[in-house]
């Protein structure tokens, strides 16, 4: 099984095959528009753009489920997008990462790649840190998402390479892009 294996529906609920992505190196991201992380929609358009010619794709799922910070439809998630930060690559219906109504994809994706700490060490590190330990002293231990654009990078075979938590600046993600396309 690979991440070629899965269907999604995107914003406009029209059902695409992950497989259309076959031999490109992706990027899989859960967002929020309201977010103190969403201001890397800028960074990551950038990096869609700088690579997208070098079989680079970033898809982009909204997810609601920390915070509520990702309300209003797909459609009004998709303008946020493109007309704040000039968003350009494929944007996916909002979804469910964690729990009983979890997108099959990501639960393959956390079963690929979970948990490995914040990657980064940094006040929003301490402060997610902080949160999620009084709401769960365990939280470091299940694969869960944690947040907000968390990221999951993939080869062009398909294969969950590694997993970038949002305290990880884009950069990074830009670092282990370069290796794979």
């Amino acid at each position: 099984m690979n991440i070629y294996d899965f269907k999604v529906k995107n914003n406009e609920g029209k059902e695409v095959s992950l497989g259309d992505y076959k031999n490109k190196v992706v990027l899989i991201i859960n967002s929020a528009t309201e977010c103190g992380f969403t201001p890397q929609y800028e960074q990551l358009q950038k990096l869609y753009a700088d690579y997208k010619d070098k079989d680079f794709v970033i898809l982009d799922f909204p997810c609601n489920q920390f915070g509520h910070q990702a309300p209003g439809s797909d459609a009004e998630i998709a303008k946020f997008c493109s007309s704040r930060f000039g968003v350009t690559f494929p944007l996916f219906s909002k979804i469910d990462v964690n729990g009983e109504n979890a997108s099959e994809v990501f639960k393959y994706l956390k079963s690929e790649k979970g948990f490995a700490g914040w990657g980064a060490d940094n006040d929003m590190s301490k402060l997610l840190t902080k949160m999620l330990g009084e709401a769960d002293p365990e939280y470091a231990s299940k694969p869960d998402i944690k947040w907000n654009f968390t990221k999951f990078l993939i080869d062009k075979n398909g294969n969950v390479v590694r997993r970038f938590e949002p305290t990880e600046g884009v950069a990074v993600v830009e670092e282990a892009v370069k290796e794979l396309v």
